[in-house]
């Protein structure tokens, strides 16, 4: 036991490492992102269909890639930004990418649940765009992000634990080298425990935080 709990312990400090600044940064993408697709929409406070429509293409595209092949693919772009395509740093590279678009529907389903009488409300009141979703759509929109970013923060646990598969560490890196490549099933089940911890811990503490805005709203 002593020996598997080692063999995890830096694994699972890498897939938590690996989950954190990917998260950080697909929000950071993908809040502007279903941001645009809103404003930019048929009816949206800034239609443009031509623009409306190509993000709304974009973002379709690339959720339709799947993981592993879109992580080969951007092979070269983790290069370029943290100069490797090995290990748990460049894996964040493509994991951010690939879940950056489905922040942007969530963030898009979250902010077209929102009364349109209290969009409307501000607009009678003389505020402009930049207030309207600063001030009124994101607050009002609060618990479906946060349950939206719960949601986003599991699908990269499973991604990261697909990176390992091309060398990109962490829980799934030892799954597969020693769990499966080395008969060693005991490994295999004790990771696979621990990645239903992380996903158990994340939903948990995602579904406290959408409890309490929705008490505060």
């Amino acid at each position: 036991m002593a020996k598997i709990f080692d063999l995890l312990a830096g694994p699972t400090l890498q897939t938590l490492y690996m989950v954190g600044l990917s998260s950080l940064f697909a929000i950071l993408l993908g809040l502007p992102l279903g941001i645009a697709l809103v404003l930019t929409e048929t009816g949206g406070l800034c239609e443009n269909r031509v623009a409306g429509k190509t993000l709304d293409a974009f973002v379709n595209v690339f959720r339709s890639f799947p993981f592993i092949i879109l992580m080969i693919i951007l092979f070269p772009l983790s290069r370029l930004i943290v100069g490797t395509t090995i290990g748990t740093t460049a894996a964040i590279v493509p994991l951010s990418i690939s879940a950056a678009p489905f922040v942007g529907r969530v963030v898009q389903s979250a902010l077209k649940e929102v009364d349109r009488g209290v969009i409307e409300a501000a607009q009678a009141m003389g505020a402009d765009v930049r207030t309207i979703v600063l001030k009124v759509m994101i607050p009002e929109a609060l618990p479906s992000l946060a349950a939206g970013a719960t949601l986003t923060v599991i699908a990269i646990v499973g991604s990261s634990a697909m990176a390992g598969a091309i060398g990109g560490g962490g829980l799934g890196d030892v799954a597969i080298r020693y769990g499966f490549h080395r008969f060693r099933s005991d490994v295999l089940i004790a990771a696979v425990v621990v990645i239903i911890a992380i996903v158990q811990g994340i939903q948990w503490l995602g579904n406290k935080i959408v409890r309490n805005l929705s008490r505060n709203r």
